[in-house]
């Protein structure tokens, strides 16, 4: 099941310089970047994005979080893409995230504390969390002129 699934770079991971690192992870593991951007989005943006968040108390943190420094957007594809880039990114709390994923590598804080110091949760990526949220986030996200359809010769073995 050829899929497509959105990522962010939040400005924690841009700031930090991990943007060809993140992106090297993803390549790595086959899925095919199909559209990518920098942005600095603004709050009406961000709140679009996070709508489903909406009515929880850390709403506005990841409002003003992401909404503090550039971003990097992708939309990569692949088999079972979704679900992939979950098990790469690693869990939203990074102090859980296994070894080996990005959260896991590159922060360490609980979601708990971030909450308790109002920083938003600095965990580096934003990835869909299911298949109805990729394709409304990229929509949200990427015009269709944007996304681009192309054969790389590694899909002879990963398709």
């Amino acid at each position: 099941m050829i899929e497509r699934s959105l990522a962010i770079i939040k400005p924690d991971g841009v700031e930090r310089s991990l943007v060809g690192e993140i992106i090297k992870r993803f390549e790595n593991t086959g899925l095919k970047i199909v559209g990518m951007k920098m942005v600095w989005i603004d709050k009406k943006f961000a709140e679009k994005h996070y709508s489903a968040h909406k009515s929880k108390p850390f709403f506005s943190e990841l409002v003003d979080f992401i909404t503090e420094g550039p971003v990097v957007a992708f939309v990569v594809e692949g088999v079972h893409a979704v679900d992939n880039v979950r098990r790469l990114v690693g869990t939203t709390s990074p102090h859980e995230a296994a070894p080996g994923t990005i959260r896991g590598d590159f922060a360490h804080i609980s979601m708990a504390y971030a909450s308790k110091k109002g920083s938003g949760g600095k965990n580096v990526i934003h990835a869909s969390g299911s298949k109805k949220e990729a394709d409304y986030e990229i929509g949200l996200w990427f015009a269709k002129g944007e996304l681009h359809t192309y054969n790389t010769v590694h899909e002879k073995h990963v398709f």
